[in-house]
Order: structure tokens, then C-alpha cells, then sequence
């Protein structure tokens, strides 16, 4: 049984560094040791978080504390049954690809039927963290799980599955939304705003661009395996795809704070948000997979910054 850090996870990991031998696949299966894709799905729903509280001119409460905490817990969590499945899915593509050879499912670690007992219990889990919000959340989280269960096909019939992960990944921002747009939980209202969902197509145009740079790494052995991407579908041009991607991303991002009346620091975050796009642009190099997993796991930052523009909007002087 392997026991290296897989590929794309920093050799310092704390599941590699400090977690017990048997569990060390298992946390592995649910990517425990590469947090950025926990980020990445998490700040949407915090942003949505923040944007109802701004839009309803509400203050920061016990119940949304607990939504942040809620939240930052349930991403972790579906996180790993999201690529649980897309490893159950994927395990013969991953087999021939190098950077996920040695995933447990692939490695033989793990097998599909243990995999898929992760994936129910991690989910049980999950439902009772919804279960706390009111009846709009509870629905939307209940039609996420559509989304995630498709996501692993998309790569076998459109050159686009990184729009179908953005749609998957940031539908937190119209959860979150709707789970803080009432002040008290278990209510049996709840609404989506236009400036949520102007946020949440920001947020599918941004991993749309992420990602593509994520898929840089694998162009070689997709081929091989015959997967498609939209770094492959784009070729020469995935650059200039990257550009256009972020700029609807930043676009969007800003018809969000103009619907919810943003003040003036939102549109100064929002520049710095921008800036941040600009340099990955200018720093990306195509034939660079080392390069491309530092500029994906930027995104951290990026996501950051636009979720201290939306907590900061309602702020005057």
C-alpha cells in the first residue's frame, strides 16, 4: 500500500504527516489532504452568506455563525463525496493517468463498494447540517446532489466539464444566500435574489477559468485516455479562453454589488479581485503544470478577496 503523498498535495500534509496508517486512504479519498478544493467550494457559500446579510441590512447573529460554521463544515464534507464519486466513476481513466494513478481507488486502496459506503455516510452527515436551515436552503441543497452525481459523466460527452463544475461548485452562493435570507433558522421562507444568482454566474465564469488551468496538468495523458477538457478543447488559444472567463467572472462579480448597492469599499476589493485575474493571466504558461497548480491553488486568495468586497459593501464612511 502506497503511504506517498499523492501528487498534487504539498509533502507536508497534515493527513500524510499525522494521521493514523488505516485512515490515511480514506482521507485521501475525500481529498482531506488538499484543502484548496474545500476552499473553492466553500467561499461561494460564504460570499452568499454575506450578501444576504448585506442586501436584508442585517447584522452578523448567533444564527449566521453558525451558518459559517455549518457551511465550512458541509463543504469539507461534500467535497469528499463529490470526489468520492468521481473517483468511483473515473477509476479506470484515473488508472492510466499519472497524477491520479495512485489514488486509492485506482491503487486498489480502497474499493468501489467501501467508496460508495463513504459517500452515504458522509451524506447523512451533511443532511442533518441542511436539515438546520430554512425550507428554500434545504431544497436547494437537496437539488445540488444532481449536480454532483453528474459531474464525473460531463468529461465523456462535452469538451466542457469545467462549466458543469461551476455550476456544482458554486451553487453555495445561492444556498448560503438563501440560508441566511431569513434571520431565523427552520423558517419556512427563504428567496434567491438577483444579485445572488448575478453571483453565482460570476462564480461559474471564475471556475470555468480555474479549472481550465487545473486541467493543464493532465493534457497529455486526457489524450491518451480520450477525456475531455476545455484546456484541450481550447488548445493553443487557453490563454486568451482563461482571459475571457475571468472577465465575465469580474463583470458578474460586479453586477452582484450594483443589484445589492454596494458601497465604495466593494468596488475597491472588487479592483484588487481583478488585479489578482490579470496576474494569473500574465504568469500562466500552457506547457507549466507546476506553474498551473500554483496559479489554480491561488484562487484561495482570489475567492477571499471577493468575499471581503461583499462583507465590506454595506460599509459607509
Amino acid at each position: 500500500m502506497s503511504t506517498a503523498p499523492l501528487p498534487d498535495a504539498t509533502q507536508d500534509n497534515w493527513v500524510d504527516r499525522y494521521a493514523p496508517q488505516k485512515l490515511k486512504p480514506w482521507l485521501k479519498l475525500g481529498r482531506f489532504d488538499r484543502p484548496i478544493g474545500t476552499w473553492l467550494l466553500l467561499l461561494p457559500g460564504w460570499q452568499g452568506i454575506m450578501l444576504a446579510l448585506a442586501e436584508t441590512e442585517r447584522s452578523f447573529g448567533g444564527y449566521e455563525a453558525w451558518l459559517i460554521v455549518g457551511f465550512a463544515i458541509g463543504a469539507a464534507l461534500m467535497r469528499g463525496a463529490g470526489c468520492a464519486v468521481n473517483d468511483i466513476v473515473d477509476r479506470d481513466f484515473d488508472a492510466q493517468v499519472a497524477r491520479t494513478a495512485s489514488r486509492p481507488i485506482p491503487s486498489g486502496q480502497i474499493s468501489p463498494k467501501q467508496a460508495a459506503a463513504f459517500v452515504v455516510g458522509i451524506c447523512l452527515v451533511s443532511l442533518c447540517i441542511l436539515l438546520t436551515m430554512n425550507l428554500m436552503a434545504v431544497l436547494l441543497g437537496f437539488l445540488s446532489l444532481f449536480l454532483v452525481a453528474a459531474y464525473p459523466f460531463m468529461k465523456r460527452i462535452t469538451w466542457w466539464p469545467q462549466a458543469w463544475l461551476g455550476l456544482t461548485f458554486n451553487w453555495g452562493a445561492v444556498l448560503g444566500f438563501a440560508g441566511a435570507s431569513v434571520a431565523a433558522p427552520l423558517a419556512m421562507t427563504g428567496f434567491v435574489s438577483p444579485a445572488a444568482l448575478a453571483l453565482y454566474a460570476g462564480g461559474l465564469f471564475w471556475t470555468l477559468g480555474y479549472d481550465t488551468i487545473y486541467a493543464l496538468q493532465d493534457i497529455e495523458d486526457d489524450v491518451m485516455a480520450g477525456v475531455k477538457s476545455s484546456a484541450r478543447r481550447l488548445g493553443s488559444k487557453v490563454r486568451e479562453g482563461v482571459a475571457v472567463f475571468y472577465a465575465l467572472a469580474f463583470v458578474l462579480a460586479g453586477v452582484s454589488g450594483w443589484l445589492a448597492k454596494a458601497g465604495p469599499l466593494f468596488w475597491v476589493f472588487l479592483g484588487f479581485y481583478g488585479l489578482h485575474f490579470v496576474w494569473q493571466i500574465a504568469k500562466l504558461l500552457p506547457d507549466n503544470p507546476v506553474l498551473a497548480l500554483k496559479l489554480f491553488k491561488s484562487n484561495r486568495e482570489a475567492g477571499l478577496i471577493l468575499l471581503a468586497a461583499i462583507a465590506l459593501s454595506q460599509v459607509s464612511f
